[in-house]
């Protein structure tokens, strides 16, 4: 049997592994609370706790994806993950912030669920190729051959940033503070001339259904949304999966969250998510910073 104690004390690493999996922290709380509720029914004893928590809870992963994939067939627009949000470099609150940032997840969302299931158990929680033959009960010669093979194609397609912190946060402020002050060519100087920005609205508010490329697309398309009519708009500055971003509240909600991914002092990648379903979970964090170019007087 497993008590509560060891399982809070693994609760972290399950919900790792599950938000990971499922690119949702809603689902992945339900995948932590449907593993208690599975261990807390077990008589008998457990001799490696640790092991027997990530495999319920990657197989009940498992199993969830089978149903999340037709529904993201019908998505409407880029579907992008849900968004951990937190205060600027509380780095222990996204535990390997390398391992959940958006970018990566959404490089995740292209392997099939058993891929999934290795690299994740593999190259992010450690779990040697025998222990996680056990979980999924496959062979280990497979497994293996799955794990190389999920690694190949996330190397392939992972993109390398090697930024440092501190200078991420700083183009990230500096073109902040641009938008907010209607700078339009101070954005475009800080956009690479290659930048994609994806708008993820799940067909329920407002977003772009295509992905934006190019500098002066993606810096009129920005300028455009910020300056749309908003009651008591306010802009926070925050971390995204460990990344810097922002978090724009209407009225005291949460209405939506941004990163970017920064490389030779531009920026290459932003992605925006307003699906409000996404952001139930997110809570006002951090100073406001200003108001909208329109509300400044």
């Amino acid at each position: 049997m497993i008590d509560a104690t060891t399982f809070e004390r693994h609760r972290r690493m399950l919900f790792g592994i599950a938000y990971r999996m499922l690119g949702s922290v809603a689902d992945a709380e339900d995948m932590v609370q449907d593993t208690w509720l599975r261990c807390s029914q077990v008589t008998t004893p457990v001799d490696n706790p640790v092991g027997y928590l990530a495999r319920t809870v990657t197989n009940l992963t498992l199993n969830r994806l089978t149903s999340a994939a037709a529904t993201r067939e019908r998505y409407v627009g880029p579907w992008l993950p849900e968004p951990l949000v937190t205060q600027p470099d509380a780095g222990e609150e996204v535990e390997l912030a390398e391992s959940v940032s958006l970018a990566l997840l959404v490089v995740l969302e292209t392997l099939s669920p058993l891929e999934r299931a290795v690299f994740v158990l593999k190259e992010v929680f450690g779990f040697s190729f025998k222990e996680i033959a056990g979980m999924l009960e496959r062979g280990e010669a497979s497994v293996r051959q799955v794990g190389h093979r999920a690694r190949s194609h996330v190397q392939a397609r992972r993109p390398r940033y090697d930024t440092p912190a501190e200078v991420r946060r700083q183009v990230t402020d500096e073109f902040l503070a641009a938008c907010l002050g209607g700078d339009l060519n101070r954005m475009m100087e800080l956009l690479a001339p290659d930048v994609t920005a994806w708008s993820d609205g799940g067909g329920k508010v407002k977003a772009a259904l295509r992905p934006q490329q190019g500098a002066e697309k993606v810096a009129r398309f920005l300028a455009a949304v910020l300056t749309q009519p908003m009651d008591d708009p306010r802009v926070h500055t925050v971390d995204v999966n460990g990344r810097p971003g922002l978090l724009l509240t209407v009225a005291g909600h949460p209405d939506t969250v941004a990163c970017a991914e920064v490389e030779d002092g531009r920026i290459t990648e932003i992605r925006i998510i307003r699906n409000p379903d996404k952001l139930r979970h997110v809570l006002p964090t951090g100073r406001p910073d200003a108001r909208r170019p329109s509300d400044q007087s």
